[in-house]
């Protein structure tokens, strides 16, 4: 399923892309489309590496964390998850708990029964611990960065602003600009064109309406089951937890296999675009880290 109207990635978005292998499998009516990287540089001792997007994303949420990645000796493959960017919505649902059996369903086709290191940003954190939960050795290690649906809500609730029935284009960019500066990032200067433009064609994407499971403790009940080693990775600003990091540790740590909690300092809840190199390095014991 592709968006009703094309849309225009950031020109950093579109290099990347074409350096991408795109493939598709099946999803609702339509398809699921897969960007890969690195297959035929890929270390062989690692495991394939699998990063879903956050909410209203696509795979460009890990724009800035790709190239490191692929240098490192990993086979990526970031799917545009269904309902989302250039996927087609599942058959039925519209949350995170609709989205596991299309995505091993992609797996399957994609790696047979190869496990993989699994990451998921934010709405993909649930969606990966739902996973990790159902279908478990699909998964050698899970990394959670900052996932919702821990149970813990922040002391003020976030409010993103209304854009679909402004249009100016301008007014519109004035919204988005405020949102992203509500939820996503930190730091003003953080919100540079290529983070507004790359939210723009993500958010027009989104076909999955009446999101709920975020703000219930839904992740915390799956991580309880989950067998593999649980890593997590938050910005120390993320606004989903202002006021309750404090608590993140506690509900992780109902994973029978958690590792560890880092926090990133200088950034909010889109930690790996706000401070890439940083998120990186953080990252990187996690997938060497032993099983």
């Amino acid at each position: 399923m592709t968006p009703e109207s094309p849309v225009e990635l950031p020109l950093e978005a579109q290099a990347l892309l074409a350096t991408a292998t795109r493939t598709q499998t099946p999803c609702g009516t339509g398809t699921m489309v897969w960007h890969l990287w690195g297959k035929d540089t890929r270390h062989p001792a690692m495991p394939p590496l699998v990063l879903l997007h956050g909410g209203s994303g696509s795979w460009m949420h890990w724009l800035r964390n790709i190239t490191a990645l692929v240098d490192a000796g990993r086979w990526l493959l970031v799917p545009d998850l269904p309902g989302f960017g250039d996927s087609a919505a599942p058959l039925h649902g519209t949350d995170a708990d609709a989205l596991p059996e299309p995505v091993e369903q992609g797996l399957k086709c994609l790696l047979g029964d190869e496990a993989c290191d699994l990451v998921g940003f934010s709405f993909g954190g649930m969606v990966a611990g739902f996973i990790a939960e159902k279908f478990a050795a699909r998964v050698a290690r899970l990394v959670l960065v900052g996932a919702p649906g821990l149970g813990i809500a922040p002391d003020r609730a976030i409010r993103l602003n209304a854009w679909r029935h402004l249009k100016e284009p301008a007014q519109r960019d004035e919204v988005h600009h405020r949102n992203l500066a509500a939820l996503m990032l930190l730091h003003p200067q953080s919100i540079t064109e290529t983070a507004l433009r790359l939210h723009v064609a993500n958010v027009l994407r989104d076909r999955m309406k009446g999101r709920s499971l975020s703000r219930t403790d839904a992740l915390a009940r799956s991580l309880a089951q989950v067998q593999c080693p649980v890593h997590a990775i938050y910005g120390a600003e993320d606004a989903l937890y202002r006021g309750k990091m404090e608590a993140l540790e506690p509900v992780l740590r109902l994973a029978p296999g958690f590792r560890a909690l880092t926090l990133v300092e200088g950034a909010g809840h889109w930690v790996q675009f706000e401070r890439a190199e940083a998120f990186d390095q953080a990252l990187q014991p996690a997938l060497d880290a032993a099983l």
